[in-house]
């Protein structure tokens, strides 16, 4: 006679095992809460802040001391940040010279927040980038004059140009990209295996920003209208302070991560 599915071996779990395993199971999660375990559990803001004075006051002495070294401090601006570009340019001037971005707290504490605390007579304390170097002032023009690079602009930079696509085949696309060229709402179709614009198409119109997709066709396209570009704005050394460029406006397509 089949033994009923009760009496099967291996198939039996009474209420009390059940209660035994839930009272192990918690009785887990109250150790792990005890000793600080638990996945995703937040941290304390008190096991932060020590760590962020910290390197507050270590940026601060960086700055500092990187004033006592150098004979200029540049104050300067920039056009359409990239990171990566300029982090190549700064490793380029490494051994010469240092960079500090931000307009941070500690940029205020080290160099002053007014003209009584500042940390020397007359340096642009109101400013954010800095440049700090020993070069001379024509090296300097020179190599900032001559920084240049150009890149894919992003959602919301204005375009330096029209670019209109007219209506025929577009032999720079593969037939699997009509279907993401009809999302970006460009009026295409196949025509024998060739992605074909059935009518004349503008991208972007010179001086208006660019949406996500008119920017992802310019890239595409291989059409780059950013141009990174740093710009000098003024000098300042214990004998002197010069104007050298009136400030920027850094509102257009600036990269921060």
């Amino acid at each position: 006679m089949p033994k009923s599915k009760r009496d099967r071996p291996g198939q039996c779990f009474s209420f009390v095992d059940g209660f035994i395993g839930v009272g192990l199971f918690q009785g887990i999660g109250l150790l792990m809460l005890s000793v600080g375990f638990v996945y995703g559990s937040p941290v304390t803001l008190s096991k932060t802040k020590k760590k962020g004075r910290g390197q507050k006051e270590s940026q601060v002495n960086s700055i500092r001391g990187a004033i006592d070294s150098y004979s200029s401090v540049y104050v300067f601006s920039f056009e359409n940040m990239r990171n990566l570009k300029f982090k190549e340019f700064r490793e380029q001037l490494k051994s010469s010279s240092r960079f500090f971005l931000g307009s941070n707290k500690a940029m205020q504490i080290a160099l002053g927040r007014s003209a009584a605390d500042e940390i020397r007579p007359g340096i642009p304390f109101t400013w954010k980038h800095l440049f700090l170097t020993s070069l001379p002032r024509e090296e300097v023009q020179k190599i900032f004059n001559a920084f240049e690079e150009t890149d894919f602009a992003r959602t919301g930079s204005k375009a330096t140009e029209k670019v209109e696509l007219k209506e025929g085949p577009l032999t720079e696309f593969t037939h699997e990209m009509e279907p993401f060229l009809r999302k970006q709402g460009m009026p295409v179709r196949l025509n024998k295996g060739v992605v074909e614009l059935v009518s004349n198409f503008v991208v972007c119109d010179e001086g208006k920003p660019l949406s996500p997709e008119a920017s992802r066709i310019l890239r595409l396209l291989g059409i780059k209208m950013a141009t990174f570009r740093l710009h000098l704005i003024c000098r300042w050394n214990e004998d002197d302070f010069e104007l050298l460029a009136k400030g920027l406006d850094e509102d257009s397509d600036v990269e921060t991560s």
